[in-house]
């Protein structure tokens, strides 16, 4: 039974007395997080929100280096790859325990081979006994190819495990460091089976990770523990708690207070304040990361990309970047951010223009007023601080060339749900890296993605485009790989299946005892190796 405010509101104030009150201590660590995850299994997610919730639970075949984008061994110990680059074979670490004592569970064998198959299986293939629960859509899996690419997955022994691709993948051991290639407990997953319980194995998770999970109430809070027998870089605090709050507002008053130790995602206007307070440190980095609008190319007339154009050229983009983005975010011009090597700068920006815009639109056949939906987050992100201002300046620049933008938005998770499905006409969203990679960016434009469900939002599979795409993610010369990239930034900015808004500055505050902790470029929150003075 799910509890009520009030319980709630104890709990939670319990929760953050216990580990701010009485700080000397030093024991909990409070991170202020900004929404509840939409379950605790990463496979089914695509946000980092999510993400975010369960990171500290699991671990997966390959990790990044904490802070870096370098690839380093996680539970396989080592790897070799053919020289066709299609076969990867992971040794796996030997000794590793899964959470053990999480929701009556208690494991009988450490972790091997059986569990990196049940986890990659389940999103692989249609006949596994957990592929249909919890709504079984498995979207990153699908987006990045493997759903096809994926030839087999074998078992050589209870420690090594062989994957083999149907073509070369340069990009895979970068890939199976990402989120959605955690791996779960099989053991665990009977245990819910025979319990006939399989829900919960999403809301209630085993991992091997460095924290394992205790408890979580939605839209309050959700705790951890330390794993005190984690194989890699150990927790340096006994309890770790995700105090939600959506408010970014109310997160800056209550790492004011003490009652978070570390937030992300802090409003641009309040960041001087929070430079000049002696209790606070202020980290930054440029993002590995883009906002973007995208338009529905299946839906006329967004079909045109004469129409598709003109929209980009009728929007006033420093004009956003001045007003929203405070300093904190540069104009973007490709989908890959100038960070990235394969940047493409002999790319110039479409300029705004409204003249021209009416001119395409006329062009086009598109006789104006015409009606245009435009959806908005309903959330804060890292590449985006106030989409809905966003959206309000977009929709008066748009009246301007005789185009009427209503404007719509949903809760996230239902925002998100439909974008994907291709309901809108065009939305708003964004994307932070996942491995550094520029295909980590360039997929989502690729037709793998799509497909109904997929994180291509404007639905644009544009041939040449996919087949440099496929081209560049199966060639291990990286000069080549650079030339195919540049390419198809060109093509994009011809075809213009979005309007490409900013790449922002991450920003992320925490108090002064806070000691180990390392911003991602990912823009991934770590806690493993973070303590208090």
């Amino acid at each position: 039974m799910r509890a009520s405010a009030p319980q709630l509101l104890s709990t939670l104030a319990l929760a953050l007395l216990a580990a701010c009150g009485s700080a000397a201590s030093a024991k909990t660590l409070v991170y202020c997080s900004e929404g509840s995850p939409e379950n605790f299994t990463p496979a089914l997610n695509t946000t980092g929100t999510s993400f975010d919730a369960a990171r500290p639970v699991y671990d997966r075949l390959t990790h990044f280096a904490r802070g870096t984008t370098t690839v380093e061994p996680g539970l396989a110990e080592s790897w070799t790859v053919s020289p066709d680059g299609k076969v990867f074979t992971f040794k796996l670490r030997k000794g590793v325990k899964f959470h053990s004592g999480v929701n009556g569970f208690t494991p009988t064998r450490d972790f091997n081979a059986d569990d990196v198959l049940w986890s990659f299986e389940r999103q692989w293939k249609a006949d596994h006994p957990y592929a249909k629960v919890s709504g079984g859509k498995y979207d990153y899996f699908a987006d990045m190819g493997l759903k096809d690419d994926l030839l087999a997955l074998e078992k050589l022994d209870d420690y090594t495990v062989k994957m083999t691709l149907k073509t070369a993948n340069v990009t895979m051991l970068a890939n199976l460091a990402m989120d959605f290639a955690a791996i779960y407990s099989a053991e665990y997953a009977d245990f819910l089976a025979k319990a006939n319980k399989k829900e919960q194995f999403d809301q209630i998770p085993v991992g091997t990770g460095p924290f394992s999970f205790v408890t979580y109430q939605k839209d309050a809070v959700i705790r951890y523990k330390a794993n005190k027998a984690y194989f890699g870089e150990k927790a340096q605090v006994d309890d770790l708690v995700y105090a939600i709050t959506t408010d970014p507002t109310a997160r800056y008053s209550k790492i004011k207070a003490g009652e978070c130790h570390l937030s992300a995602y802090p409003r641009p206007a309040d960041l001087p304040e929070m430079q000049k307070d002696a209790t606070l440190n202020v980290i930054s980095q440029p993002g590995l990361n883009i906002a973007y609008w995208a338009f529905n190319t299946q839906k006329p007339p967004l079909d045109k990309k004469e129409v598709r154009q003109a929209l980009t050229m009728a929007i006033d983009k420093a004009a956003i970047l001045k007003d929203v983005y405070l300093g904190a975010g540069a104009p973007a011009v490709n989908l890959i951010p100038p960070t990235i090597p394969a940047y493409n700068d002999a790319v110039k920006d479409w300029p705004y223009d409204p003249t021209k815009a009416k001119a395409l639109l006329a062009k086009a056949g598109v006789k104006t007023p015409i009606e245009l939906d435009l959806w908005y987050m309903p959330v804060q992100r890292p590449y985006n601080p106030n989409a809905k201002r966003v959206a309000e300046m977009m929709q008066a620049d748009l009246a301007k060339i005789g185009v009427n933008a209503k404007l719509v938005t949903f809760e996230w998770g239902e925002y998100r749900k439909r974008l994907q499905q291709g309901e809108h006409q065009t939305g708003m969203l964004g994307w932070n890296g996942d491995n550094g990679d520029p295909d980590n960016f360039f997929f989502l434009h690729g037709c793998d993605a799509a497909r109904p469900g997929g994180q291509n939002l404007s639905k644009w599979c544009f041939k040449p485009f996919d087949e440099k795409l496929l081209k560049a993610r199966a060639t291990a010369d990286m000069k080549e790989r650079t030339k195919l990239y540049k390419e198809m930034q060109v093509i994009e900015h011809e075809e213009a299946p979005d309007f490409k808004i900013a790449h922002s500055v991450v920003y992320e505050v925490m108090r002064k005892q806070v000691t180990g902790y390392k911003q991602s470029p990912f823009n991934t929150h770590e806690f493993n190796g973070v303590s208090l003075k």
